[in-house]
């Protein structure tokens, strides 16, 4: 169903890439989002007040608070869809992740007054109403919510959209907020103690858990987390396989919002080779990356010595050393300068950035005295770069 309606309402729903078709997506996972929390609260409402269940009137306020997280994530789709202007050059695409913050804001503070209700139903019980028509009729609203999963999931991967995967998470709380208010009034015709009520606050802490995760990943989007693997796996294939570069490194993908996302990296390319040719294949691979992945790249041209047999015996050397202190550090940019009496080994060390300074410090002085006691009469110049 989800496929027809988006081929209805979407024109060119395959090309993704096209922020136009993107934002419409978006709009319309936003809408459909609207129609049904809004016939969710009012069905919800009207059956908490028959059944006089805070946990049911507690589930319609949920669905009130997921029609503003709707509307947020429409003004938010349009918003990021503006174009480039000259206080923000980058675009506005994070204002997808700002809505997504706002949501979670809601969600929360929502999920805190609804707790607060629930602990007074505690301390002050009141009966519940059970009648079957109103259970069947929440047994509907599941279904419903269960769509609104479904649908929010793909679309939200179809797009790569923090918010709408995090509205499908959302929607599957509410499936299963909803089956524990069924559960609990059931129960609370078999046992004395304000079970429903204490249904009701387990719900709001769902919610509230729900926004605070809402929250942790969007703001890890704002701060800038990791890039994906899979992303950095194909940049990395596609830079290597251009002729005449040897290696890759220093790979930094900065996240603009969907679909605005910038890279550069250090390409090692031979320091004999023709630096006009390796400018031109440099400026196929950034334009080869920019069509297949969307990115906007920008290679730095490390060039580097190969097929020399006493540089190759150390580097290899070099890289045993590290690899005997610490299998996850690597090193790039190697070079030396040698003289009668004196030679210099210098490369970049990279490491983990979550790796701490003294732990740091004590590993670079055990790699350079494994490389000393193997080559002798050598300075060992080691820079260190964080491992992104």
């Amino acid at each position: 169903m989800i496929r027809f309606i988006i081929r209805r309402f979407i024109r060119d729903s395959e090309n993704v890439a096209d922020q136009r078709v993107r934002a419409q997506y978006g709009t319309l996972a936003g809408t459909l989002g609207v129609i049904c929390n809004v016939f969710l609260f009012a069905v919800k409402l009207t059956i908490g007040l028959l059944m006089n269940s805070i946990a049911i009137i507690s589930d319609a306020v949920n669905n009130l608070s997921d029609t503003g997280s709707s509307i947020v994530t429409i003004i938010g789709t349009k918003l990021a869809n503006r174009h480039a202007d000259k206080e923000h050059p980058f675009g506005h695409g994070r204002m997808e992740y700002v809505s997504a913050l706002i949501v979670s804001f809601l969600i929360v503070i929502v999920g805190f007054e609804l707790l607060r209700t629930s602990v007074g139903q505690i301390v002050h019980p009141e009966p519940v109403a059970l009648k079957l028509p109103l259970v069947i009729i929440l047994v509907l609203s599941m279904l419903i919510k269960a769509w609104m999963f479904a649908y929010n999931r793909y679309m939200g991967r179809k797009i790569n959209s923090a918010v709408l995967i995090a509205a499908a998470s959302d929607s599957l709380n509410d499936v299963l907020a909803t089956a524990a208010v069924i559960v609990s009034a059931v129960v609370s015709k078999f046992v004395s103690f304000p079970i429903d009520a204490i249904a009701g606050g387990i719900v709001s802490l769902l919610i509230m858990y729900t926004g605070y995760g809402v929250a942790k990943s969007t703001v890890d989007l704002l701060l800038g987390s990791a890039p994906d693997a899979e992303l950095v796996r194909k940049i990395e294939e596609t830079v290597l396989c251009a002729d005449n570069i040897v290696g890759i490194h220093d790979l930094v993908v900065h996240d603009y919002g969907p679909g605005r996302i910038m890279a550069s990296c250090h390409a090692e390319v031979p320091d004999d080779a023709n630096i006009v040719h390796i400018h031109e294949v440099i400026d196929a691979t950034e334009e080869k990356i920019t069509s297949e992945l969307g990115i906007v790249m920008v290679i730095h041209m490390d060039p580097v010595t190969v097929n020399n047999e006493k540089v190759d015996r150390l580097k290899a050397m070099v890289i045993s050393a590290v690899r005997s202190v610490d299998e996850n550090y690597s090193i790039h940019d190697f070079r030396i300068t040698d003289g009668e009496k004196h030679m210099n080994i210098l490369f970049d060390l990279e490491i983990p950035c979550e790796v701490p300074a003294a732990v740091r410090a004590q590993k670079i002085e055990a790699i350079r005295g494994g490389i000393m006691s193997c080559q002798s009469g050598c300075n060992v110049v080691i820079k260190v770069d964080d491992k992104f």
